[in-house]
Formats: C-alpha cells, structure tokens, sequence
C-alpha cells in the first residue's frame, strides 16, 4: 500500500507581541511531529485544546508554511515544490472544517459551491461539471432539488454533508477532518461518520481525522496520534493503544472516556491542573507537572520518541505499563 502523507519532524512557531517595552516571544505549536500515512487508512489525532491539532491541520493542508521539518505528499517535497506543483498538491490534500454553518457560503447556492472546485482546477464544461455535482450528492445522501437551494436550507448534518461533497470532488489523496462532528447532535455523528467511512473505502483516501471524541476515534481510526503542548506523546496502531495505553496523558485521556462497561481492573488515572502556558513551557517532560509518575529525571530531561513495543512512546518509564 502507498504512502500517500510524510511528515517528518514538523514545526511550527509563532513570534507573538507581549507587550508594550517586553519584546516578542515564541509560541511551539507544533514541536517536531513525524509519521507516515497510506492510502485508504485513517490517522486519529486526539488531543487537548491548545496540543497543536489545528496547527498541524493547517500544515498538512498547505494552509500555513511548516517552520521547519519536512512534509511530503505523494512523494512531492512541499517545500521545494514548483508553483505548479503546488497548486496540483492543493487538490491533492482537501479539508472539512469543524462548523457546517461557517464552512458554506451562504449567498451561493449549494450546486455552485460544489462545482467551483471543478471549475478552478479542472478544463470540463458547465454540463459535464453539474453532472459530476449530481454524482457526488447523490453518494452523499443529497437529493437533486438540493441543488438550487441556499445552505440555511439545510440541517447541520445536510451541511457537513455537503462540505464532504465539496472535499471530495477533486477525488484528494488525503482529507483532512478537523472536529468534524463535534456540532452535530449525536443521532447524526453516527451517519456522518459512517459516509465518511463509505467514501473512504470508495475513493481509497487517507484521512487525518482530528477530534476530542475518543469513543469517535476508536470507530473510525487505524492509527492514533496523541499530542500534549505541540509534541507526540504516544503513536501506534488504535488496537494496541486503546488496549495498553504506554504513556500517562493517553491512560489519562482514555480514563476520562465515558463508557457503558467500565473494567475494574483498569485503574482510573486523573490528572490536576491546567494545559502549560505555551509561552513559557516547563522543562524537560511537557507533561510532568501533572504526571502522578514523574520523577526528577521528567522535570529535567526532555524525552525522546522512541520505538516501545508497537508504537512510538515519548516517556522515560514507558516500560513499565507494558
């Protein structure tokens, strides 16, 4: 199976104003994340607020220029690419945003919305374009007298829905999800993320699926990346990091994930405080103020990605949760 998405140590940083006479400082959103991504199969990226999910969204999709690192689309340099070739990656990697009512234009209507990527990037003409349009609603749920109607028409399901559609008619290599269902009720999570397996399987696309939702995760994802303040913390295949969770945050992420059938024999793992302020992280382990395992060596060494059983672990005690 190919690779379709490489990033390899990927960084992003912002110089932020803090104050008058105080000077700038720098913001690590994005602190050196590195993982490879096939076709046809899904990496979960979970997470809390301010981990640095929506900055590497924005990076993969070519939205903003990595710092530093390297990000390889279907082989193709990002940094090194060509005008042309830009523009071609562009319509290789599409995103749905988290909000269906701020995604769509709501003066165009929805026909329009979906064919104006056909009409940029592609030489087929008006009929051919609205044929593909009616193609692409119809595997989307959508009817054919959608297409003259305005998006406050339409449900917020119908919305994501269309702003699916809208990704997917250029037929991309990957889609990026950022929070995709989190403002739909949660009768209709279910069907949206079941289109967005359908399509999957369809088309054979990557997706990056990004999400707060860990029982969401777990339905649609084949590898799972976890971030705490811009860095992984854990990678690997969702099986084996559901099953035995190898560093604290993701125990304590997975701790906190409401479920029907709760295990005694898992301990419950909380964590006390709030996220680090980016401005000023602590030293050595991000994690280690609110790590009931840290030691000395947590506070004073930052530690390394590193292969521990199936996956990548950055803890210096990952072995013993093994």
């Amino acid at each position: 199976m190919s690779v379709v998405l490489t990033a390899n140590n990927l960084t992003r940083h912002y110089s932020v104003s803090r104050g008058l006479f105080k000077g700038s400082a720098v913001v690590q959103a994005l602190n050196g994340v590195s993982f490879e991504l096939q076709a046809g199969k899904t990496l979960a990226v979970v997470g809390e607020s301010g981990c640095g999910k929506s900055t590497l969204a924005r990076a993969l999709t070519l939205i903003e220029q990595p710092s530093a690192g390297s990000l390889q689309i279907d082989g193709v340099e990002v940094a090194g690419a060509s005008k042309a070739e830009r523009k071609q990656l562009r319509r290789d990697v599409q995103m749905v945003f988290q909000s269906p009512y701020a995604s769509l234009n709501p003066r165009q209507k929805i026909g329009d919305q979906l064919a104006e990527p056909l009409l940029i990037n592609t030489s087929l003409s008006k009929a051919e374009r609205r044929e593909r349009v009616q193609k692409m609603m119809e595997q989307v749920g959508l009817r054919p007298e959608h297409y003259q109607r305005y998006p406050h028409m339409f449900s917020g399901g119908q919305r994501q829905r269309i702003a699916l559609a809208r990704a997917m008619m250029l037929q991309p290599k990957v889609l990026v999800a950022d929070e995709p269902t989190s403002a739909l009720d949660v009768s209709i999570q279910a069907q949206v993320l079941n289109l967005f397996m359908d399509l999957q399987q369809q088309f054979n696309t990557a997706y990056v699926f990004i999400s707060h939702n860990l029982a969401v995760v777990r339905h649609v994802a084949d590898d799972v990346l976890v971030m705490y303040l811009g860095r992984p913390a854990e990678i690997g295949p969702k099986d084996d990091l559901y099953a035995k969770p190898l560093h604290p945050y993701t125990q304590a992420l997975l701790s906190a994930t409401p479920t029907l059938r709760p295990d005694p024999e898992k301990p419950k793992l909380r964590i006390v405080g709030e996220l680090p302020n980016p401005l000023n992280p602590p030293s050595g382990c991000a994690f280690h103020k609110r790590c009931p395992y840290a030691t000395e060596r947590c506070a004073g060494e930052v530690p390394p990605l590193r292969a521990v059983d199936t996956r990548q672990v950055a803890c210096h005690y990952a072995e013993q949760f093994l």
